[in-house]
């Protein structure tokens, strides 16, 4: 049943400066009132910790990059995996670390699609939590409205896509690694452009890159190709997937530039592949991956 998490030896504590937000107005900063989009008790039920970089500046406006762990992962276990947290000291942007509920049998997942991953049908509403985190964290801090991302992996990376679909006026864009969209187009109901970047491994053992079902009777999840596709067409993009030349070193295990970078010609939105040549549902990354899918999401803020 695993949708593809993080692998638990990987697991630390969040970096140093974050901290575990149960309440609004308790990163030390202006007092806020709690968020309209849900009952102020959801934090309490579900905290979501905060990295706040050292230079954060409350009256410069400053984006927002929410991050969503695999299925039985968490938020730090994620965190310490991207070096997420570390890169926001340096590029100054806010971080929120939320974390999905548990199943029956005691593992954190997102309810992100028909295909993923609520296995047990709880019916849990993800995307109200994810909409209350994000107006959350805006009353609380000099948020860039045109500037919030998303970035997931694998259940997290099925939630981002689903954001995009449901939150697309709020979200300037995601970053998915071996997630998928909606098998069926329609089901995704983005009113705006989103920029989508898709990184999948093409021997990814668990959510295939050429699509398929994470469990026996399971509706499908469509191929990495198709995703970006389906992004294209909701953006308005050229229906071509075209090769840039462009190569990238991303994952450690596997020798030379090994990730091949694919895109739809946007004129709003984007919609771009990157596919890593024999790389793993847990790719090994070197320390430019984290700079690399944010100088992606950095690049496509709201118009």
């Amino acid at each position: 049943m695993a949708c593809g998490g993080d692998d638990d030896d990987q697991a630390a504590p969040p970096a140093a400066g974050d901290d575990a937000s149960t309440a609004p107005g308790d990163d030390g900063g202006d007092p806020a009132e709690a968020s309209t989009d849900a009952p102020p008790s959801i934090f309490t039920e579900r905290p979501y910790a905060v990295t706040t970089p050292s230079k954060y500046d409350a009256k410069v406006p400053t984006p927002l990059v929410v991050l969503l762990h695999g299925y039985s992962g968490n938020a730090a276990v994620q965190d310490a995996y991207f070096k997420l947290s570390a890169l926001a000291q340096t590029k100054t942007f806010l971080v929120a670390l939320p974390e999905g509920t548990k199943d029956a049998i005691d593992n954190q997942f997102w309810n992100a699609s028909d295909a993923c991953c609520d296995f047990t049908q709880t019916g849990v509403d993800d995307v109200a939590y994810l909409k209350a985190v994000i107006a959350d964290m805006k009353s609380r801090f000099n948020v860039d409205a045109k500037r919030v991302y998303v970035v997931g992996h694998s259940n997290g990376g099925f939630m981002a896509h689903r954001l995009a679909c449901e939150l697309s006026a709020e979200i300037a864009g995601i970053v998915s690694l071996a997630g998928a969209v909606y098998a069926d187009p329609a089901k995704c109901t983005a009113s705006e452009p989103v920029a989508v970047l898709q990184v999948h491994g093409d021997a990814d053992e668990t959510v295939s890159y050429a699509g398929g079902s994470l469990v026996a009777g399971a509706p499908p999840y469509p191929s990495a190709k198709t995703t970006v596709a389906t992004w294209a067409a909701k953006n308005g993009c050229d229906d071509a997937l075209t090769a840039t030349g462009d190569t990238l070193d991303l994952d450690t295990s596997v020798a030379g530039a090994e990730t091949v970078v694919e895109r739809h010609a946007c004129t709003s939105g984007a919609a771009e592949l990157w596919t890593i040549a024999g790389g793993k549902h847990i790719p090994t990354f070197g320390a430019a991956w984290a700079e690399r899918f944010y100088a992606f999401l950095e690049a496509h803020p709201k118009p």
